[in-house]
């Protein structure tokens, strides 16, 4: 099998865009080749253009949250317990901890290449994962002592 060009990859995608957004991107592309605008100055107006778009999306959802505007409910996602994050965070180290710690030369045991290596990690994160659950060894119980207040009003860690 013959790998294309990465242009015919390009191509492919923009065959299967819309139509009508495949010709305006098209004359976009055209209208800067021709004009022959500096690319990095384009790029940040271009920034600038989708910032203060998103800027009045902003405006706009905390319009609709005050109630000013009848519409569909904003749907709020809970962040995880500070509790799970920080026991998932010490899974994660258990299982870098147990992942070194099994046998380098174990292809009778989890098969050869990358299918051995993939059931290597997959029972290290297993084990990671049943050693924090209960006590663990204490990782996640620090980190929830040295903070206690979790997530503070702008989303950043206390």
């Amino acid at each position: 099998m013959i790998v294309t060009a990465t242009p015919d990859l390009v191509l492919d995608v923009l065959e299967a865009a819309d139509p009508v957004t495949q010709r305006a991107a098209t004359a976009k592309l055209d209208a800067l080749k021709s004009s022959g605008a500096d690319f990095a100055a384009t790029m940040d107006a271009e920034v600038s253009k989708a910032a203060a778009a998103a800027d009045q999306s902003a405006a706009k959802v905390a319009e609709a949250q005050s109630g000013a505007v009848n519409g569909p409910p904003v749907q709020v996602i809970k962040a995880p317990a500070s509790g799970e994050v920080y026991r998932k965070f010490e899974a994660f180290i258990l299982q870098t901890f147990v992942e070194t710690m099994l046998p380098k030369e174990s292809e009778e045991l989890f098969g050869k290449g990358t299918a051995g290596s993939v059931w290597k990690s997959m029972l290290a994160e297993q084990l990671g994962n049943q050693l924090a659950k209960g006590k663990g060894i204490g990782i996640a119980r620090q980190l929830a002592a040295a903070n206690p207040a979790g997530p503070d009003v702008t989303g950043k860690a206390g």
